[in-house]
């Protein structure tokens, strides 16, 4: 396009898309749904103890800003006019939980991300208060069995652990959120009357939220002892929460006055991105863990094969709630970012595509990165982190491809349980997410699978759909979700390319090796503070 037609291209929309290895800023065309500039910030992760995980609040607030800065300079040099832009929505990183003080807008303490595991000992401990020591004791009020994963076990490490948040809840200083809360909060008015809210696909992943009734549900919070007080509003994923205010002396600050109006976490962002919004449409996204969404419409579906329950959106206030059922995966991208980081046998992700590629087997090498126990469908804390199947021959290009084959095996265990709860097979699976540009990963996703892969050419979807949701709000209206209204997708499509007796003989292999990941820890401690 013409740097003179640029001008001319009508509404334009903003979505903070705040992930758990990065942020960034992304700027969609209203109309055609045509991602103009983006801009992307790594940010670090802490490991200040084995199974602990931990990011700053405040670090992820700059980048955001950096983020948006950057991306509000790129325009203005496409000759852009960033006045066109006209609702920011927000996606995030689910379950990581932030408690800050309303008073000094300082966080009380770093966030703890979704994957930590230092909450073990709490979950056992609160299991014993559970008839049957029951798992999914409130699977029928949460659609989620008590786990590490889930925000409020992470909120009870914190009032239980850390003095500072006891006393700002004894004071009633503190407030909880999750990262959408946290960064809604900031950027309108902060500790001079910001908005605390969340939205229900949020809301949804805390355990302590009823998703038929909508609301906090006050028996789970007196099961976790959890004040309500200090706990967000919960709003619809499409509506004006407030308008925008930054430092007028950031760049950024140009876009003071933008209502932030969409607000989706990260994997119910992606299902509408990828315009998931009949039933049994589903997407699998590949990020920092793995997760697989089906769309079950307007009923909440519980499953029989260790799949979650959850909001898939709610696209307006006056609009009906929607339910998913998600297989999720603690590690996928994250492997390879272990890989690079951990191992040092690669210096980027490509280079471990490299690797994986120039062998093309693993030779009968057997990775499960059970690094943060097994999530669906196993539910499985104890488990840990194996390679097996090791001989002399084997080599980094063999653990590389092993580590990449570990991701299509994880997925291949969820698409398995979603298929036995929906009863239809899918047919092809729709995928996202930033490790989709591997083609090495997308072709033995396909092998694994013995179906297609379809992989959009704007792989962006979890950004997509925080826009359209920001966009289609009311009070806002620059986006239609008719879908007659949608642009035709123009995607890549992978076909199974290995017999499927070779793809069986292969996932025997993987699950044998998942068994013997199975009750390697224990959360008991010894005294010199590490577990046994």
């Amino acid at each position: 396009m013409a740097a003179t037609d640029r001008t001319a291209l009508g509404p334009l929309v903003g979505a903070i898309d705040q992930g758990t290895s990065s942020s960034r800023f992304l700027v969609f065309n209203a109309k055609t749904a045509e991602l103009l500039s983006h801009h992307q910030v790594e940010i670090n992760q802490e490991f200040p103890r084995e199974g602990w995980v931990e990011q700053d609040p405040k670090e992820i607030l700059k980048s955001v800003y950096e983020c948006v800065e950057k991306t509000c300079e790129k325009l203005k040099q496409l000759n852009i006019n960033i006045s066109n832009i006209k609702a920011i929505g927000v996606t995030n990183q689910r379950e990581t939980t932030v408690v800050w003080d309303k008073t000094t807008g300082e966080p009380l303490y770093n966030a703890i991300v979704w994957l930590d595991l230092r909450t073990q000992s709490t979950v056992e401990r609160l299991l014993k208060r559970v008839p049957g020591k029951n798992k999914a004791f409130s699977k029928f009020k949460t659609g989620l069995p008590l786990s590490t994963y889930f925000s409020a076990v992470k909120l009870r490490w914190l009032l239980d652990n850390v003095e500072e948040i006891r006393k700002a809840v004894d004071d009633g200083r503190a407030l909880f959120g999750t990262i959408d809360s946290w960064l809604i909060w900031v950027c309108i008015c902060g500790k001079n009357g910001g908005i605390h809210c969340t939205d229900v696909t949020n809301a949804s992943r805390t355990m302590l939220f009823n998703i038929h009734s909508l609301e906090w549900d006050p028996e789970l919070c007196q099961f976790f002892d959890i004040p309500m007080e200090i706990l967000p509003k919960v709003r619809s994923s499409s509506e004006i929460y407030g308008l925008m205010k930054i430092c007028p002396s950031l760049n950024s600050g140009a876009l003071t006055g933008v209502p932030i109006s969409g607000c989706l976490g990260d994997q119910s962002a992606a299902l509408v991105g990828q315009m998931c919004f009949k039933d049994g449409q589903a997407k699998n996204t590949y990020g920092t863990g793995c997760f697989l969404l089906c769309n079950t419409g307007q009923k909440s579906v519980f499953s029989e094969h260790g799949l979650l329950t959850t909001i898939a959106y709610k696209l307006g206030r006056d609009k009906p709630v929607c339910y998913a059922l998600e297989g999720s995966v603690a590690i996928a991208g994250a492997v390879v970012r272990w890989l690079r980081d951990n191992l040092g046998i690669a210096k980027s992700s490509q280079e471990v595509e490299k690797l994986a590629a120039e062998v093309g087997t693993s030779y009968g090498c057997y990775f499960v990165p059970a690094f943060s126990g097994l999530y669906a469908p196993y539910w499985e804390p104890s488990a840990r982190g194996i390679i097996c199947g090791l001989t002399q021959f084997t080599n980094k290009n063999h653990i590389a491809f092993a580590a990449l084959e570990a991701v299509c095996f994880q997925t291949r265990e969820i698409l398995d349980a979603m298929n036995k709860d929906c009863g239809i097979p899918l047919s092809q699976l729709q995928v996202d997410g930033g490790m989709t540009n591997n083609k090495t990963l997308m072709q033995l996703q396909a092998d694994i699978l013995c179906i297609p892969v379809v992989k959009p050419s704007m792989p962006e979807t979890t950004a997509l759909g925080a826009a359209m949701a920001a966009g289609a709000a009311e009070g806002v209206g620059v986006w239609s979700l008719n879908p007659g209204d949608f642009t035709a997708v123009t995607c890549e499509r992978f076909e199974p390319q290995i017999n499927p007796e070779e793809s069986e003989f292969r996932y025997a292999r993987w699950k044998k090796a998942v068994v013997k990941s199975m009750g390697w820890e224990t959360s008991e401690v010894p005294s010199n503070g590490k577990p046994k």
